[in-house]
């Protein structure tokens, strides 16, 4: 009997440090999280300003008191515009809002590599340049592979790489270094 109350107590003492260790990794997580999100919050309002002109955008936790299970909240404004659901904006104001908190993420948190298909595709063409103009920026950090048929994007990007079905079930690989394409184009008209 002594010996399974000497095991009960090691079990209880070992379940306490086990709850213990669990609630400080907890707290550690929620500061992180806490601190990125309120970066990637401040960013998100900057990069939405410069892709909309003007307007506010911000990210909030859906419940605020327990952040490990919340939810996320987007609220945008556009300049000129008083629009209270996110689902009432036009489709290319989506995407500009979507492509607004993917950069503020990635600026955050810069990735490796990061593929975009045709995410720039409900884009206005003047939009679709603002777009393109922002990869440049960001592509110091993070090398992108756009997949997309919106010329403004192709013709502001450094390398090309395309598909071509010439004949039936044949398909055919080029690629194109636009900054060498461009150069050698300038060259020829001096």
């Amino acid at each position: 009997s002594s010996g399974i109350n000497a095991e009960y107590g090691e079990l209880n003492t070992a379940k306490k440090s086990i709850e213990n260790a669990i609630g400080d990794m907890d707290r550690i997580i929620i500061k992180k999280l806490n601190s990125t999100f309120q970066k990637i919050n401040l960013e998100f309002n900057s990069i939405f300003r410069k892709m909309f002109g003007g307007g506010n955008a911000s990210i909030n936790f859906s419940d605020p008191n327990n952040i490990l299970d919340s939810g996320i909240e987007i609220a945008a404004q556009p300049p000129g515009k008083n629009v209270r659901n996110i689902k009432l904006f036009s489709g290319g104001e989506k995407a500009m809002i979507a492509i607004s908190l993917l950069f503020s993420v990635l600026k955050i948190k810069p990735l490796p590599l990061c593929i975009l298909d045709e995410v720039e595709a409900p884009l206005d063409d003047a939009n679709v340049i603002r777009f393109a103009n922002y990869l440049q920026e960001l592509k110091k950090q993070t090398q992108f592979l756009v997949i997309t048929h919106r010329i403004g994007t192709m013709s502001r990007v450094d390398s090309i790489l395309g598909a071509t079905m010439q004949k039936r079930g044949s398909t055919s690989f080029f690629s194109v270094n636009l900054r060498g394409a461009k150069e050698f184009a300038s060259n020829e008209k001096h």
